[in-house]
């Protein structure tokens, strides 16, 4: 007799997790699961729900695009739900970035980013402007050019081999200062190796990559802005391309439509996806300036951007992004996130008086509480327990290690929102 083909489930070890829950259906914050549990989704099933499960605005909006195309070629073709998201996309987007590039999820967004940066130098008889600086800390994604440009993590490290030379500057992580500063009294400091790397090497360096104003799977840390606006400012003065990974950041979740937008900054190429579909479906965007894509405008066929993937633009996803858009416009999605960013920052302030808590983190919607640990980072013993205990409470938190973080579909309610910490507040009282 054969063996059941099983789903490997991502992020989990056989030998130690529990089994999936099967999720029968989902509505608003909540998932519904076959054993009649009702799980709040604090985390937006990771990182990419905006206006709540099952929304049916985006899910009527799809159905009409099947009955239409349901995909086509984008070499040489184009349709009308790329279109149309290009033109709503430009309402949001700083005039500078009138480029636009299809993917089909983050990874393959900074994929895209990394090889027009260095083929834009490339085409341009500058070969030797190759090279990637990226910060500590930083995440960008699970296939290889995206890894290469990420910190050395237990994501990374089985594939060292695969990975190529980048380099890695001082990330603004004001908890962890790299250079030994309070952020109340620093002058962004951190930003001078940064600065030191350009002026050795800007004759080798093609881009440098950011997660602009917060990175996430590296702990949910914040940046000032002005920390975003000295490395625009440094690759502007040395001639290096600058990368804004806004994959987690776009679509409202800082406060802004995208992060850069707090920072007054403009990056020479932009990367979205997550919430870009409100959560229905992958797709990937890479943005650039004229800049960038005028070294593509040639005669000569070797200077194509040769890149492509099978559903690039996939219409039904386009769909989902239009109608995603369209709730922008059409109902207070900014007042809710207000909301969220208010209640955010009240129930910190009272996390941060309990003593495993060692800081606390806000931007826009994303609340998030660094907890005292001896062995911090991704692999702490404490995230098991910490998840497990939040799923018994049916609240749905994905402990990046010691790091609890909160970031909810714009639909959660004020009550909805205090639960989940007033369950997080049990965790701390009881676990730890």
């Amino acid at each position: 007799m054969s063996l059941p083909l099983r789903i490997w489930h991502p992020f989990t070890n056989s030998a130690m997790d529990l089994p999936p829950l099967q999720v029968e259906k989902a509505e608003g914050v909540y998932l519904h699961t076959r054993d009649g549990r009702k799980i709040l989704d604090a985390i937006s099933s990771w990182w990419v729900n905006l206006h709540g499960h099952a929304n049916p605005r985006i899910a009527a909006a799809i159905a009409e695009q099947a009955r239409k195309l349901e995909h086509v070629i984008l070499a040489g073709f184009t349709h009308d739900a790329a279109e149309e998201l290009a033109e709503r996309l430009k309402k949001w987007l700083a005039p500078e970035l009138n480029h636009l590039f299809f993917s089909d999820d983050g990874s393959t967004a900074v994929e895209v980013a990394l090889k027009m940066a260095v083929q834009h130098f490339s085409n341009q008889q500058r070969a030797e402007k190759r090279e990637i600086a990226a910060l500590e800390h930083g995440y960008h994604g699970d296939t290889a050019g995206a890894m290469s440009v990420s910190d050395d993590s237990p994501f990374t490290e089985p594939f060292r081999s695969m990975r190529y030379p980048a380099h890695r500057v001082h990330s603004a992580y004001c908890y962890r200062c790299p250079v030994g500063l309070k952020r109340e009294t620093c002058h962004i400091e951190c930003a001078e190796q940064l600065e030191s790397l350009l002026t050795e090497r800007s004759e080798k360096i093609a881009a440098v990559i950011v997660e602009p104003l917060l990175q996430g799977a590296g702990g949910m840390i914040v940046h000032p802005a002005e920390f975003l606006q000295r490395v625009r400012a440094l690759c502007t003065k040395h001639d290096v391309l600058l990368i804004a990974d806004e994959v987690l950041t776009g679509f409202g979740r800082t406060g802004k439509m995208f992060a850069c937008d707090l920072a007054g900054v403009v990056p020479d190429l932009m990367c979205l996806s997550k919430g870009i579909t409100g959560g229905f479906l992958p797709m990937g965007v890479t943005l650039c300036t004229d800049r960038v894509q005028a070294a593509f405008h040639s005669e000569n066929r070797r200077h194509t951007f040769y890149h492509g993937h099978s559903y690039t633009g996939n219409a039904l996803a386009c769909a989902a992004a239009n109608a995603s858009l369209q709730i922008f416009d059409d109902e207070p999605v900014f007042d809710c996130i207000a909301t969220i960013a208010r209640i955010h920052s009240e129930r910190l302030s009272q996390l941060r008086e309990l003593h495993q808590v060692g800081e606390t983190r806000q931007i826009g919607t994303v609340g998030a509480m660094e907890l005292r640990a001896e062995d911090a980072g991704y692999l702490s013993a404490m995230r098991p327990k910490l998840y497990q205990f939040f799923l018994e409470r049916e609240v749905l938190l994905r402990p990046l290690g010691n790091v609890v973080y909160v970031l909810p579909p714009y639909v959660i309610t004020p009550d909805e929102l205090h639960r989940v910490y007033d369950v997080i507040v049990e965790a701390m009282q009881t676990l730890l």
